[in-house]
């Protein structure tokens, strides 16, 4: 990797750690420099804007992550509920950068951002349309498999449990506890048998 992307990267992943904690908003330029240990100049040099880098995150980091992570994992031949379920699980579980306190990266951009800012509602978009059509897909060979009943909306199960997870996200970040997750998760598992 050159220099420049290095830099570059460094910025995407520093900038991120500091929005998730403080908000876009709330979070300046001058912060995200001294945060980032790089110049004035650098910064510019990569980004005319704050809401320039801000798309960068979603579209540079947050999606290839979201790819990686989550979409992949459901390539696998076994049950895409028991897949479904251990990506959520793993999420509100076992992920530590994500912490219950700033609740979830992307919902959070959608609060801040989606309703004053139409490219970034485009871009948020387009993760969540990705992350709804991987669980449909893989719930849809679920079906051909035969481990999933006929008549099952895919789309209705991702967009379930989506909403599920990012309003979850939510409650978690204002009891500041996991405890909730643990009832999401039972009600989850519950749901996901009816499906059988």
């Amino acid at each position: 990797m050159k220099k420049s992307e290095a830099t570059r990267l460094t910025i995407l992943q520093k900038a991120f750690e500091l929005i998730y904690v403080k908000g876009f908003q709330t979070t300046s330029i001058d912060e995200i420099i001294a945060t980032t240990q790089v110049t004035k100049g650098a910064f510019y040099y990569h980004f005319k804007t704050k809401d320039e880098m801000g798309l960068a995150i979603i579209n540079e980091l947050m999606k290839p992550n979201f790819r990686r992570n989550f979409i992949e994992s459901l390539q696998n031949n076994r049950n895409p509920l028991d897949n479904i379920y251990e990506i959520i699980y793993n999420l509100l579980m076992e992920t530590d950068f994500l912490k219950v306190e700033y609740g979830c990266p992307t919902s959070n951009f959608v609060q801040q951002m989606a309703p004053w800012h139409t490219a970034f509602t485009q871009a948020l978009h387009e993760l969540s349309k990705e992350w709804e059509n991987a669980f449909a897909e893989s719930i849809e060979k679920g079906k051909e498999a035969g481990i999933i009943k006929q008549e099952v909306s895919a789309r209705e199960v991702s967009v379930f449990v989506i909403s599920g997870y990012w309003g979850v996200r939510n409650l978690g970040k204002v009891e500041n506890s996991k405890e909730v997750y643990l009832v999401y998760l039972k009600g989850l598992k519950s749901y996901f048998k009816t499906l059988q």
